[in-house]
């Protein structure tokens, strides 16, 4: 029967399940309070970690900075001190060179940085210290030098300017070494001309800082010197030569002179040419002299090429003949072959003849000067042939043409003068005249980097026409001439700077219109 209650519940009528269910309730109450209780400190866990991995993210960023940064300093230090020592390493290596070389001249065994010199030629150049004495009995060179040639120059920059006076001349840029506050500069970035020093900037340098100059003038390495490839330099170190001339009617020479470039000294007769004659042209090879053209009498030309030997004193041979006969010509040398341009058949001619060193053959007409002209004077640079002045009539024109290709002259600039019969010398930037006619005593300079006209610099001692030229590597000569009458005299001037001939020698005879060349 069922019962039915109104009013209280009595607590016996809550069956024992009922209760388990109210304690699971409330269990499951308390977990949920402490699983809340949980996520809390979770979610700080989780801040605390995050900040944690942040502080460590920054850290190993720092970290990384400032091994970055101590890398990169590591590697400025590094680099540093490789270019200090690459410089000491290569003054020490200059420095051994020099060293070696000065000391054993002859030695067999000569490196240039890593270049065995030992079956290379090398260039000696006498003067300034170095004395060559030649034995002509066992062919063997004696180098005597006090090494005083060796010297340094220091320049103060003044802020103004990139161009500096030097104490002395220099040959080329590959006989000195020049240093900006300490650091060996390219080549490149500097130019010579005689004794002037252009660093070749875009502003000028900074006020206190300074240039050093360092020379090793007294030897020529392979390839550096300022003439033509393969060390050939026109200019000669050790001997000038007359060859041939005339002094009057009857008398044609057929004399080769031979004087001293490393002293003063009167010339002495070394050899003979194959027929006397005047008005030749001179050329000179690295081994021999050449003596082209020229007139054997009142009426007689010749186009007879004679070469003689340099390694020792010996007579000419005929090796081969000019397209034309001629006389009044003038001569140039490049490293391989001697021309020679203009001259008086008759008439004048503008011709350029070239003949091969390397074999003995006739020449080839391979260009011609811009005007007609005899009695011009023959200038070389390391690239081209210059012809200057002459006449009929008698003009003041240089003309260019190029030793590379053959090809036709070009007028580059005019003497200070017009005139003929001047004779010609050449530095290694500067092509030169000496004397003429109208019977004068001006030295004319004209310069071979840029096409200009030539400035007056000197005076021979003696006006005089008909004289010939000749060039070592830092003084021209001009030998003989008529001043009048025909005279033996030899002068002597500077390349290094612009001022007089001094007399310093005289040759066997008084002549001239002789052929003139140098080693």
């Amino acid at each position: 029967m069922t019962k039915l209650r109104i009013g209280q519940i009595d607590s016996s009528d809550i069956a024992t399940s009922d209760f388990a269910s109210r304690s699971s309730v409330d269990a499951v109450q308390g977990n949920l309070t402490a699983f809340s209780a949980n996520a809390t400190v979770s979610n700080a866990w989780v801040n605390a970690n995050d900040y944690t991995t942040y502080l460590q993210a920054q850290s190993n960023d720092y970290t990384t900075y400032l091994q970055a940064q101590s890398n990169d300093y590591t590697t400025l230090l590094e680099a540093r001190s490789n270019d200090y020592s690459t410089y000491t390493t290569l003054e020490a290596n200059l420095y051994n060179t020099y060293t070696t070389l000065s000391a054993n001249p002859s030695n067999t065994n000569i490196y240039a940085g890593n270049v065995n010199l030992a079956n290379t030629t090398v260039f000696i150049q006498a003067g300034d210290g170095v004395v060559l004495e030649s034995n002509t009995t066992s062919k063997t060179l004696t180098i005597a030098t006090s090494m005083s040639n060796v010297t340094s120059q220091t320049i103060a920059i003044s802020g103004t300017s990139n161009v500096f006076s030097l104490t002395k001349s220099a040959a080329n840029a590959n006989m000195i070494l020049v240093m900006y506050n300490g650091l060996v500069q390219d080549p490149a970035r500097y130019t010579i001309v005689d004794s002037t020093l252009t660093l070749l900037n875009t502003a000028p340098l900074i006020a206190g800082a300074n240039v050093e100059v360092r020379y090793f003038d007294f030897f020529s390495l392979p390839g550096s010197s300022s003439g033509g490839g393969g060390g050939w330099v026109f200019q000669g170190s050790v001997s000038g030569y007359t060859s041939g001339g005339f002094l009057g009617p009857g008398s044609w020479y057929d004399t080769v002179d031979k004087f001293p470039f490393a002293s003063d000294g009167n010339a002495s007769d070394v050899g003979n040419l194959t027929v006397g004659r005047n008005q030749s042209a001179g050329q000179s090879s690295a081994s021999s002299g050449y003596t082209s053209g020229g007139r054997s009498s009142s009426t007689v030309y010749n186009n007879i090429v004679d070469k003689f030997p340099f390694s020792s004193d010996g007579n000419a041979t005929d090796v081969g003949d000019l397209t034309q006969a001629r006389n009044r010509v003038a001569g140039q040398s490049s490293s391989s072959s001697g021309y020679t341009s203009g001259g008086y058949a008759p008439p004048n001619v503008n011709t350029i003849d070239k003949f091969s060193f390397a074999s003995n053959a006739n020449a080839s007409d391979v260009g011609d000067l811009t005007q007609a002209r005899n009695s011009s004077a023959g200038q070389s640079s390391s690239t081209s042939g210059y012809t200057s002045g002459g006449g009929s009539p008698t003009v003041n024109t240089i003309d260019k043409f190029p030793f590379s290709t053959d090809g036709n002259a070009s007028d580059v600039g005019d003497l200070t003068t017009v005139g003929m019969y001047a004779a010609g010398q050449s530095s290694s930037t500067h092509g030169y005249t000496s004397g003429g006619f109208p019977t004068v005593n001006t030295i004319d300079k004209f310069p071979f980097s840029a096409d200009g006209n030539a400035s007056d610099v000197g005076d021979l001692t003696v006006a005089r026409y008909f004289a010939v030229g000749q060039s070592s590597t830092s003084s021209g000569y001009a030998s003989g001439g008529v001043a009048p009458p025909a005279v033996n005299t030899i002068d002597k001037f500077p390349f290094s700077t612009n001022s007089n001939a001094s007399d310093v020698s005289d040759l066997t005879q008084a002549r001239s219109g002789a052929g003139g060349q140098q080693v």
